[in-house]
């Protein structure tokens, strides 16, 4: 009796250990290929870039095995041919065994899995999506005919009634299979319903506020996404929907960026391939951000993750690289005071302090007068200077960053770079303004106040008078507070 029940213990262990086997088993057949190298792919946030798992040859009856003990994420993969002449994309999940016959020429419509309902269902949504773009397209072309807004109005309430097939049909399928992977998919594309009743404005009954559909479509924006579930990551769809998000929902200024920066790597925090994505796409766009001052969030994030060890991924080459570049922009973000500059000017005699200038406004430039960008830009400075800058007692603090020394002397006399300019440069090398204004390209320009506070940077001449209202209008709205 032990004997038996010992045996039932192994086999009931045994097939455990089979159904959580590592990997997986792929065997596809082609019906119209053979002789062909092909390779599994799989995606990382977006559709742009595949990252090669596995490889195998098709034989001559057009057969093949993508096999693997080793675990995975999981996700949309990719089956690619190497010549990339055609390509298919099959779910995949650690543990599966499957196989699909598929013809090469008519691979939506010819696919056929066994062992894997799920793939079988994304099937029949490419089917169905085939069937629902023509569809869409045919009334799409109505327009061209439209003669008066009434047609036109009647096509678009026909192309919404039509784009309600398409989220119904993956809604549908999400509510019957939320646990299925294809499931998750539909849930995480959808989009927040807006309810049509809009609530009132707290201090104004019987106004309705109109800012509630953004508030309410930025507030459930990632309610379908499963922030849990790491085969997302391995999907085309992340990285288009956190851009969106980051760029069209969020306030585009550094504390508002910073508070959801935390906020989606808080529900990335313990899925490895979510957080290691979520962070290096918000670092890279803080880095790379034309919106003036996003660099302070770029610190934030090197110093608050980075520097703290959860980008457990990265090497310490890499790792210092961000430390270096934080170091560089932290003494130079906007709020922070100025470093002085001792520069001389041109005569090379008198010694002129960033610090000693008298000026309701600062503007510092760093250029050169060979930069062709610079060339275009100083007169632009001096033209804009005449016609409204000196208004906001502004002075012109313009730091020669070549070495370039006669060329320089030359370019000012010729463009009559005079008034309202302070014109120094750094013969010796002495003042390391490089390193503490981050001047990596000329021309390269902040914005200081009547402290020598750093108020704008990475600017030109076609946004700093608007920068310098914008502040003036602060400077008189607190004014009228302190009343």
């Amino acid at each position: 009796m032990i004997q038996r029940m010992l045996l039932l213990l192994v086999c009931l262990f045994g097939s455990a250990m089979t159904q959580a086997r590592d990997g997986y088993s792929v065997k596809v057949k082609f019906t119209d290929a053979k002789d062909s190298l092909i390779y599994l792919c799989h995606y990382f946030g977006k559709s742009t870039t595949v990252f090669k798992d596995d490889s195998a040859r098709l034989s001559h009856t057009g057969e093949a095995l993508f096999k693997s003990d080793k675990k995975i994420v999981g996700g949309i993969y990719m089956i690619l041919f190497a010549d990339k002449t055609s390509s298919m994309e099959i779910l995949l999940s650690n543990g599966d065994n499957y196989s699909v016959e598929v013809t090469k020429s008519d691979i939506y419509k010819s696919a056929k899995f066994t062992g894997s309902q799920v793939n079988t269902d994304f099937y029949n949504y490419q089917k169905f999506l085939q069937g629902y773009g023509a569809g869409y397209q045919k009334i799409e072309a109505e327009l061209v005919t439209a003669k008066t807004k009434k047609d036109s109005t009647e096509i678009y309430d026909r192309l919404k009634v039509k784009g309600k097939e398409l989220t119904g049909y993956r809604h549908d399928y999400a509510v019957k299979n939320p646990n299925l992977f294809l499931g998750k998919l539909f849930k995480a594309v959808e989009d927040p319903e807006i309810p049509t009743e809009y609530p009132d404005l707290p201090d104004q009954p019987g106004k309705k506020d109109s800012s509630f559909p953004r508030t309410f479509y930025k507030n459930h924006y990632w309610d379908g996404y499963d922030f849990r579930d790491d085969r997302l990551i391995y999907t085309p769809i992340y990285e288009r929907k956190l851009d969106d998000y980051i760029t069209k929902l969020v306030v585009p200024v550094p504390d508002s960026v910073i508070k959801e920066c935390d906020i989606i790597l808080k529900k990335a925090d313990g899925m490895e391939e979510t957080f290691k994505y979520s962070l290096w796409y918000l670092t890279r766009w803080t880095e790379t951000s034309k919106v003036m001052g996003m660099d302070e969030a770029f610190v934030y994030l090197v110093e608050n993750y980075y520097m703290r060890g959860k980008a457990t991924w990265i090497d310490s080459a890499q790792l210092e690289k961000y430390k270096d570049r934080a170091r560089k922009i932290a003494p130079n973000m906007i709020g922070q005071p100025a470093m002085d500059l001792r520069m001389v000017d041109t005569s090379d005699q008198k010694t002129i302090p960033l610090s000693s200038v008298k000026a309701d406004y600062t503007i510092l430039i760093f250029w050169s007068p060979t930069c062709g960008h610079c060339q275009k830009e100083m007169p632009k400075f001096d033209s804009l200077y005449h016609a409204a800058l000196y208004k906001y007692n502004v002075k012109i603090y313009a730091v020669e960053a070549e070495d370039e020394s006669q060329k320089w002397k030359e370019y000012i006399k010729s463009n009559n770079l005079d008034e309202g300019w302070i014109h120094v440069h750094d013969p010796n090398r002495i003042t390391n303004f490089r390193a503490f204004y981050d001047v990596y390209s000329t021309p390269t320009l902040y914005l200081l106040d009547a402290n020598k506070v750093i108020r704008g940077k990475r600017i030109d001449h076609t946004n700093v008078l608007g920068l310098i209202e914008w502040l003036e209008k602060r400077k008189k709205e607190e004014k009228q507070k302190n009343k």
